[in-house]
């Protein structure tokens, strides 16, 4: 691996700990992305875009010959996850945290563009995009829908995710679905209520909100093959009012679907929806039902699996080659469907907490790694034309 100078690295650990102690929900990244956007300024990009889908942020820095136009991208947004106690840089923002890397994915690509401001792409572009709304599943989707994002056009399109449970440094590749395929259903029961004393006046939801938790997880079984993995999970469930003179007349359940694939999932989620809309009209309610934060499946290309391969062996890197995709989600299956590109893992360390858990902390290591391998991805896939 290329060594970085100290400056570089120290500039950019800084900004992850500024980053980490501002940590703002999806949607909502705005003094994130002033932090983000300070930074950038000070590298002199050729272009530098703003309010991109929301907060996001896009710095294009311009080779000096033509050539293909590299996209990597990182996360603006945290979690609404508390900070756990004692740990450097704590978030100062109430039952927020950064449990998932994003700052330290942010990192990675303010020492890139650092980077780049030394040395130029000899051919093409490089676009970093700091992308807002990844947690929920629409910020991939605003970004593309940007006018000023679509001029941009970018021939290829890179993103990284630490990994804990793997070695610190290597580099975790799949072709094809690297990442699931999720989408959450929403359910409202409507009846009647009724006093406590006389349930038989109302009609209650409690019976069929019962039935609908105990045989929502029990859907993949019936609808999938042995060798078609699928989730459903119930995460959330609400019954009335505690109210202790009423009986219910409202209740509401969500449920989040996971698959590995597209065909799966369109299975999944008919089942399940057909099965609330069954068990409401038996008990006598009225159904509402609504689809939230869908997240596509995210599919790595082969050819650009082989340059990200072929930089992280160059790099000195161990490369391991997944033979399932993550059950996690992520929406850069947005950009993967709409050009070549691919997602790889970055590993975090065999002793890390898991992504998302209250004592997760980004290694901060990996900053330089990860900057590194995105510099010898860009001008591979330069030199190789894209």
């Amino acid at each position: 691996m290329q060594r970085m100078s100290m400056g570089v690295i120290r500039q950019a650990l800084e900004l992850r700990g500024a980053l980490h102690e501002c940590a703002e929900l999806s949607g909502h990244e705005e003094r994130t992305a002033a932090l983000v956007r300070e930074r950038l300024a000070e590298l002199g990009p050729d272009a530098l875009l703003e309010g991109l889908g929301g907060h996001g942020l896009a710095a294009v820095f311009e080779g000096a010959a033509a050539g293909p136009r590299v996209l990597v991208r990182c996360e603006l947004d945290a979690l609404p996850i508390p900070e756990s106690p004692g740990g450097p840089h704590a978030s100062r923002t109430p039952g927020v945290s950064h449990k998932c890397g994003h700052d330290g994915h942010m990192a990675i690509l303010a020492a890139l563009a650092a980077l780049l401001h030394e040395r130029r792409p000899a051919r093409g572009s490089a676009v970093l995009l700091f992308q807002p709304a990844e947690e929920t599943g629409a910020g991939a989707r605003r970004v593309l829908d940007d006018e000023r994002f679509v001029r941009l056009n970018p021939d290829m399109a890179f993103a990284l995710h630490n990994v804990p449970g793997y070695p610190l440094g290597s580099v975790l590749l799949r072709d094809g679905v690297f990442a699931s395929t999720a989408r959450s259903l929403k359910l409202e029961l409507e009846g009647e209520t009724a006093h406590a004393a006389e349930p038989e006046k109302g009609v209650s939801p409690g019976a069929a909100l019962a039935e609908i938790l105990t045989e929502w997880p029990a859907v993949p079984q019936t609808v999938t093959s042995i060798d078609e993995p699928a989730l459903v999970t119930v995460v959330h469930a609400r019954l009335g009012e505690p109210a202790l003179g009423t009986s219910p007349g409202r209740a509401t359940a969500i449920a989040t679907l996971r698959a590995q694939s597209e065909g799966v999932m369109k299975r999944l989620s008919e089942r399940c929806e057909g099965l609330a809309q069954r068990l409401a009209a038996a008990h006598g309610l009225r159904v509402h039902s609504a689809w939230l934060e869908e997240f596509p499946c995210t599919e790595s290309d082969a050819y650009a699996n082989g340059i990200v391969e072929k930089a992280a062996r160059d790099a000195g890197l161990n490369v391991v080659r997944l033979g399932r995709p993550f059950a996690w989600t992520e929406d850069f299956g947005h950009f993967t469907d709409s050009m070549r590109g691919a997602m790889f893992g970055l590993g975090a360390g065999l002793e890390t907490a898991p992504l998302h858990h209250p004592g997760y902390v980004f290694p901060d290591e990996l900053v330089e790694i990860g900057a590194d391998l995105f510099l010898r991805v860009i001008e591979a896939a330069a030199a190789e034309g894209a």
